[in-house]
């Protein structure tokens, strides 16, 4: 019989597939990198969300190890060429929290134009601070998405209703533009200088650099706001709080850190900065999505042999 391990928390619907195709299954969660090597060579699969690392190391000892999948799409957290070299194949859940974190941006956008998170903090204080508190309409505003994926291409879509010219920064649009006839592809530059919210959909750098630093700022509105649900080093933090500090741009809101969980970051305590501990892909319709998806991969390859959405 084989046998999964599920690292990370995610819906039971995970557990309950391997359960009726006859595949044993564990769920532990929390387990310290030495925890999971002592552990893993008695599993054939392993399914992780983005609290598990899955190391070089951790690889070597998986000696039975014939699939991970990734229920989510950010496969940052899984050393994938390691995992290729030694017959391991990794699959993620694309689509899975396309809707879920696409929404999550759309309200952080929202939280950031109507100062939301001010006027909860000061209203429960039972501080009256209505002339303190004046927003700024979504209606008519440019937005600017960077990487223009699943999640990027919804975004585009929720906004539609308000009126918002939706400039675009991707290479993979290039050939799809057709598909998208409310967008408009422009370059970094264009798009940092025309926008007046710029939102970060896409993937990391493959060298780890940041894709915005001090450098970019000043070719910014003053007014502009600073969206990131993709990935914590896409935005330079540091330049980031500075940009704040000295009003180069007006504010942030920002659901992924370059170190996570962020017990600490130079960002915290901001008041021009809105954070969320990276939960864009957080609802319970898609917590069910990318566990079942996931769930079906990994039985599909031990039981089958067929592979699907690959990222190795």
């Amino acid at each position: 019989m084989y046998k999964v391990l599920i690292s990370d928390a995610m819906s039971n619907v995970a557990d309950q597939i391997f359960n009726d195709k006859g595949i044993e299954v564990d769920v532990i969660t929390g387990l310290s990198e030495q925890e999971l090597i002592n552990i893993i060579p008695e599993y054939d699969g392993l399914l992780v969300r983005s609290a598990t690392t899955v190391t070089k190391d951790i690889l070597a000892a998986a000696t039975k190890l014939k699939a991970i999948a990734r229920a989510g799409a950010g496969v940052d957290n899984i050393d994938c060429a390691r995992a290729r070299e030694n017959g391991v194949v990794v699959m993620n859940t694309p689509g899975g929290n396309t809707n879920a974190t696409a929404e999550h941006a759309f309200a952080l956008i929202m939280a950031a134009l109507r100062k939301i998170s001010f006027a909860n903090e000061t209203t429960h204080r039972g501080e009256w601070q209505k002339k303190a508190i004046k927003g700024v309409e979504l209606s008519k505003k440019t937005l600017g998405i960077v990487g223009f994926g699943n999640i990027g291409a919804r975004l585009s879509h929720l906004v539609s209703g308000f009126d918002v010219n939706v400039l675009v920064c991707s290479k993979s649009l290039e050939s799809r533009q057709a598909e998208f006839p409310h967008v408009t592809n422009v370059s970094f530059d264009e798009l940092l200088e025309q926008s007046d919210i710029i939102s970060f959909h896409g993937k990391a750098a493959a060298d780890g650099k940041p894709l915005l630093n001090k450098e970019h700022f000043s070719k910014m509105k003053s007014s502009a706001i600073i969206i990131n649900a993709a990935r914590g080093n896409m935005v330079d933090e540091s330049d980031l709080n500075d940009a704040l500090n000295e009003g180069l741009i007006a504010g942030a809101a920002i659901d992924v850190f370059s170190t996570e969980p962020a017990k600490e970051n130079v960002l915290f305590n901001n008041p021009k900065a809105i954070l969320t501990p990276h939960v864009g892909a957080s609802t319970a319709e898609a917590s069910i999505v990318v566990a079942e998806m996931a769930a079906n991969q990994v039985a599909d390859v031990l039981q089958n042999g067929t592979e699907i959405h690959v990222v190795n």
